[in-house]
């Protein structure tokens, strides 16, 4: 959080401008032609959209947060390893990497959850029952990215990540069209990912279309995602950091 008040008005644009952007030129200029018929499953096209930019939003917060600022606390600030010079350890450190990723995660969906409340494409106290449903799908992309940036030495892979890998689930993960229009043999893929089920609990919740025994499944398998994640990041810290 120390780190981050000198560093904030660089997120200002990803965090403000940017939803709202996507937001009028899709859902409002985009949507107009779309919403010529009857919307997206019945409503109106940026109404379907908002609750799956949120989705997407927390996925790149999340996917950004665990990769440049891991590798350069390891390898160019060294802030870890100025952390374990102190009486705490990799847990400790595990622990508090975590959880600033879920309150980063938690500012920028709510963020633009504002926006698109005054913007008219959500509505309360729907959308903000939303919000921890993205920030539970944002850590299960932060652990597992942040286990993997631990054992990079430069940012190679990253930009391999977000162009093969975050940029494509954000087209493709149903934020924009619902992933039954996808190709058969690609519908599987969707489902294997944390994006798909970020994207239809938010979007449930948000249009009150979900219910209980239809969240579960999207929630454990994001827990599974969250807790695998973590115990890889305990594994490939201390590998880095210790021995």
């Amino acid at each position: 959080m120390l780190g981050y008040r000198r560093t904030y008005r660089g997120s200002l644009f990803a965090s403000f401008i940017q939803p709202a952007l996507f937001l009028t030129a899709i859902g409002i200029g985009l949507g107009g032609y779309v919403n010529r018929g009857s919307g997206v499953d019945g409503v109106p096209y940026h109404v379907f959209l908002a609750p799956g930019l949120l989705a997407g939003g927390a996925m790149q917060a999340a996917a950004f947060e665990s990769t440049f600022p891991i590798l350069a606390s390891i390898r160019w600030i060294k802030s870890y390893l100025a952390m374990l010079a102190s009486p705490i350890g990799v847990h400790d450190i595990v622990t508090g990497q975590l959880a600033w990723f879920a309150l980063r995660i938690t500012m920028v969906a709510t963020i633009f959850v504002t926006i698109t409340t005054l913007l008219g494409a959500s509505h309360v106290p729907g959308i903000l029952v939303a919000i921890p449903a993205v920030v539970l799908m944002g850590m299960a992309f932060a652990a597992p990215i942040a286990a993997f940036s631990a054992t990079r030495v430069n940012v190679e892979g990253f930009n391999a990540l977000f162009r093969f890998v975050i940029n494509p689930l954000f087209l493709f993960s149903g934020a924009f069209f619902p992933v039954s229009q996808l190709p058969a043999l690609l519908q599987p893929v969707a489902f294997a990912t944390p994006i798909y089920h970020g994207v239809e609990l938010s979007r449930g919740i948000a249009l009150g279309t979900m219910t209980l025994a239809g969240a579960v499944p999207h929630v454990l398998v994001l827990l599974a995602y969250v807790v695998g994640g973590t115990a890889a990041c305990l594994v490939t810290f201390r590998r880095r950091l210790v021995t």
